[in-house]
Order: C-alpha cells, then structure tokens, then sequence
C-alpha cells in the first residue's frame, strides 16, 4: 500500500490564533458547547482524519483577558464525542507529572472501550510552577526529574493495561464461572514514584492500550519518544529543521530497538486558506489586527523566564538570554521561539505576531493548492508523516481545509477516500495491536 498522510484535527475553541474569538462569526463561548466539539468532530470525520487532539494542563493558563479560557476536561469530552462519531480517533492530553498511573490508566481503558479502540493519550509532563502550585509544590519539578517519572508512569499504565489478559472473562453460565482469576495479574509495582499494588478494575480494551503520543521535543523529550511514542506532535518552522529532527527520532527509535515505521512525526501546520494568495493574506492580516500585544509581551516574557517590563514591542529579544540548558519549563518551545527570533530578526511585536496564530507552529497563508503542497513537500521530503491541522479560526477554517485542500491531497493519493474497515485508531496508524505481556511471556515458556 502507498503510504498515506496521517492528519490529526487540533481543536481549539475558537480556533488557534489567539485574536479567533473576535471575528464577527466566532462564538466567544464555544470552548464549552458540546455542540461546538460535535460540529468539527463530524467535519474533520468527513475529511477522513485519522484522529481529534485537545491539548490540556492542569492550570488556568495566561489572563482570562486574552482568549476564551479554560477548557472541559478532554477524556471527559471525547467520551461525548465518541457517541457523535464512527471512525475519528480521540487523543486526550494528560500529565505524568499531576496524575496517579491507576486512575489515569482506568479513564484511558473506559474511552478505548467506549469508543470501540479509538483512544489515544497525548503525554505531557507539565512545565511551569503554576501547575506545581495547584499540587502543593512551591516549584516545578527539575526537567530531568519530570521525564523520570514519565517514564515509571509508562511502565506502570502498562502493567495496568495487561493485568487483565484478553481471555480472563469466560462468561460460562452454565458452570457459574463468570472470570479466571489466573489470567488477572496485579502489577505489585513499587519504584521511585509510584506504589501500585492490585489490578485494573477494568477489561483489557479493544487495542490493549491507546495510541501513545508525545509533544516534546526536548533531548529528554525525544528519548521519551523513541522509548514509548507512536505519535510524535511537533513544532519545526522550516522543512530543514523538521527534515532533522524527524530523521533524529527514527534514529533514535531504531537504537532502542524499535521498529521507525512504528513511530509516527507529526508537526503542526496553521493553514490560512484564500482563492488566493492575497486573500488568504488579508485574513492572515486581519486576526494579526485584533492582537492585544500587551498579552503578547506578558507570554513572551514568561516563555523566556524574564523579568516583567523587560521587552519592548519595537526592540528585538535581549542578546543575552540563557541557554536552553538552563530553562527547566517548555525548554523545546523556548529555543524554537528565540531561533525563530534571531534567523528572522524579528521584532518582538513581529514576533508576538508570528506566534499569534500557532504558539511557535509553522503559519502557512496561501491557495488550497499552495498549501496542499507545502504538506506533500515535508510529506516526500522526509520532513512529515503527517499533520497536527491547526485551524486559525473555528469552525470555519477546518470546513475549508477539509472541503478545499483534502479533495487535493485524495487527487494526488497522499490520502484515504474512506475509512475502510480498519476499526481502531492503531489500525489507522499501521500499528499491530500489542500483545499482553503475561501472554506473550507465557508464549515464551
């Protein structure tokens, strides 16, 4: 089979630049109606995507002046939206750094179920001493110190995830044997971090364990990946950059003994789509507009770990910021913005711009087919798997990727015309289901 583009639907609210939710169509409350989350679950199903992303954090994040704030818990949202839906995959964002592995590894098994193996689990572990403070902690954990734990937290849900084997129900009547309490296995886990005992209290789910995807692109972040990811969400700004980093993590992949093909690089893309260039650089000019910089210097400031009153909107970044060595937060997002900075020479109101509309994700204006070919150029060229989709605005942005540029990529086979019978979201992704470790170390016996 020709390989395919994977595209994943990052819903936003009102879209993902920061001035969306002032726009004449936009509805400042939409980042609570279920009816909203269904509307754009159904069109990006239409466009036959693999999965929906909603990123999350356990803070209420910047000033509810800026951009409508605060977001429904996501696993809680998708469970919703896989009663709307058929075919879409749900990919929730979730912290290793304020969870437990059983809670955390229950809620991800009930939505696999619920959704008949739809579920995915973005995983994060949390920067920012703002979340550290809603956990009874003065500061954030040490980066280091924070993928440490992800990594027991994996280990962990992964116990959970097999204590039950695929054959424990027996569901015999006849001779009143509902379950083998044989084939239950409790983790008895005890580490650094975590002390889990007893087993799931729930099935093993349609693809055993949901799609694991992670966003960091840190050293310890891509580690992390290649040891665990199926999915990877990144920030890159040229196809140079991501061309690099994509050939670094399979490489990566490869060295721990994994299959590359088994993990999937997904960078994120904010297509602004006009009939032509110069519409689709109007819109770009009217959501730069409605910017409020004064938001714009508060973020970048704390992003760079400075003083407030330190920038000036018409001044460029101070030259002697730290390494990213030393930032303990989003260190990869951070040395993005400052390269973005220095290569461009940009101002720091020219900066706040350029991260109005994705945060650091690439911002592409221009036709549906200049954008169509911006994706199967990174897709060729080693750069891509596929794309994080970041509508500007919402719903209206992801109505016109999905009826403008996807017709375009279906033409020039870098993508499915239908679902097909590939039921879960590990089918969609090539990926074989995994087998129970007590099976599989029985097997071995």
């Amino acid at each position: 089979m020709t390989r395919q583009l994977h595209l994943n639907a990052f819903l936003m609210s009102t879209g993902h630049h920061e001035a969306s939710w002032r726009l004449p169509e936009s509805d400042p409350y939409a980042h609570v109606d279920l009816a909203h989350y269904v509307r754009l679950a159904r069109i990006a199903e239409r466009g036959t995507f693999d999965s929906l992303f909603l990123a999350d954090g356990p803070h209420l994040w910047g000033s509810v002046g800026q951009r409508p704030a605060g977001a429904l818990e996501p696993l809680t949202l998708l469970t919703a939206l896989a009663t709307a839906t058929e075919h879409i995959g749900l990919i929730a964002t979730a912290s290793t750094s304020y969870n437990s592995p059983y809670n955390l590894a229950r809620r991800f098994a009930s939505l696999d179920i619920v959704s008949g193996g739809r579920a995915g689990w973005n995983i994060v572990t949390t920067a920012g001493a703002d979340a550290a403070r809603n956990f009874g902690l003065d500061a954030e954990p040490a980066h280091a110190e924070r993928y440490a734990r992800a990594a027991e937290f994996l280990d962990v849900s992964l116990k959970l995830w097999d204590s039950w084997e695929d054959d424990a129900i027996v569901a015999d009547k006849a001779a009143g044997v509902w379950g083998d309490d044989d084939r239950i296995h409790p983790p008895r886990h005890k580490g650094t971090y975590f002390s889990v005992e007893g087993a799931l209290n729930v099935p093993r789910s349609p693809q055993g364990y949901p799609l694991l995807v992670q966003a960091g692109s840190s050293e310890d972040g891509k580690d992390f990946a290649a040891r665990y990811a199926e999915a990877v969400f990144t920030a890159q700004q040229t196809i140079e950059d991501a061309q690099a980093f994509y050939a670094d993590l399979k490489s990566r992949t490869a060295g721990v003994g994994r299959d590359p093909d088994h993990i999937k690089v997904l960078p994120g893309i904010v297509p602004v789509v006009g009939s032509t260039e110069a519409e689709a650089r109007a819109q770009e000019q009217v959501l730069e507009d409605h910017i409020v910089h004064t938001h714009g210097v508060t973020n970048l400031e704390r992003l760079l770990n400075l003083p407030p009153g330190t920038l000036e909107l018409d001044g460029r970044l101070p030259g002697d910021l730290p390494p990213d060595s030393a930032i303990e937060g989003a260190r990869s997002r951070y040395t993005l913005v400052v390269e973005l900075a220095r290569r461009e020479r940009l101002t720091v109101r020219q900066l706040i711009g350029r991260l109005g509309g994705g945060r650091g994700h690439l911002t592409f204006a221009g036709t549906p087919d200049q954008v169509a070919d911006t994706i199967e150029t990174w897709f060729t060229r080693g750069a891509a798997d596929g794309f994080n989709i970041m509508p500007a605005v919402l719903p209206s942005g992801l109505d016109t990727f999905v009826d403008q540029v996807v017709p375009l990529l279906r033409a020039r086979g870098l993508l499915r015309t239908e679902y097909g019978p590939r039921r879960t979201l590990r089918d969609r992704y090539g990926l074989p289901r995994p087998a129970n470790q007590h099976t599989l170390a029985d097997s071995l016996v």
